[in-house]
């Protein structure tokens, strides 16, 4: 990894940070690149059963793209090249790691840096944290995703009016949206990150992997296709070890111990 991009493994958990805290977490292009590394690393672990995202420091989850290092280049560097190979790399990562990721938001998220809260699978967040699509600001659109997951999140109308005025949405307003999952003083963030890792940790990993990719085909599917991948999903869920551990523990009064597959 690279020391932008801070990789812990405790248990079953993947903790990774984004670590340019003097630079609100903003990416420089090896930030990218070791950050999907590290959600690869994350996946190919049958150890790792979730994965927590956050920032370092206590401002910033993530301020989007460094625009500071970039500003001598304004107006003549191609940004879909930009957007094609260092950002939605990211997010595809996120969407198509077959185990929870959780967003620790555990400050201001801008631009990219909310785009990648909004594709994370659940979003905790302090406090004091804000969701801010900061795009329009300097005469740029969504990118990283958000034009996807917002209006389904939120609805239409009312990601235009934030993405078109560039609104600061508070954590509570976020809240009330669907935005983020949990709201809490900066000082109980781990606690309540911690509440969900402990699930997870013990969830049957591939049935909420499978969860995860049934829930994002839903978006561009209709009914009878679901229902097809329902059924695949099923059988294979139905040969898996923690459905028969499941069907034991039930049988048994007892809790399941579940090993992830």
């Amino acid at each position: 990894m690279s020391d932008t991009i801070l990789y812990e493994k405790t248990g079953g958990r993947a903790l990774i940070t984004l670590n340019r805290p003097e630079r609100y977490n903003a990416f420089i292009p090896e930030m990218n690149q070791a950050l999907v590394k590290a959600l690869k690393t994350a996946g190919k672990d049958v150890e790792v059963r979730v994965v927590v995202l956050t920032g370092a420091g206590e401002k910033a989850f993530c301020s989007g793209n460094d625009v500071k290092a970039t500003k001598d280049s304004a107006g003549e560097r191609n940004l879909g090249d930009t957007v094609r190979t260092h950002f939605s790399p990211v997010i595809k990562a996120i969407a198509g790691l077959e185990k929870p990721v959780i967003c620790r938001l555990n400050g201001v998220a801008a631009g990219a840096g909310c785009s990648i809260a909004l594709a994370c699978d659940l979003v905790v967040a302090a406090e004091h944290a804000r969701m801010i699509e900061v795009f329009v600001n300097i005469g740029l659109v969504l990118d990283s995703g958000s034009s996807f997951f917002l209006p389904r999140i939120i609805g239409s109308k009312r990601a235009f009016e934030i993405c078109s005025q560039g609104t600061k949405v508070s954590a509570q307003q976020a809240l009330e949206w669907g935005m983020v999952n949990k709201v809490v003083p900066a000082t109980e963030l781990d606690e309540a990150v911690k509440a969900y890792t402990d699930f997870y940790e013990k969830a049957p990993t591939q049935a909420v992997g499978f969860i995860k990719k049934m829930l994002q085909q839903s978006h561009q599917s209709d009914l009878g296709s679901m229902l097809e991948m329902e059924a695949q999903m099923q059988e294979i869920s139905g040969f898996s070890n923690d459905y028969k551990e499941g069907i034991a523990a039930f049988n048994e009064k007892r809790p399941p111990a579940f090993k992830g597959n």
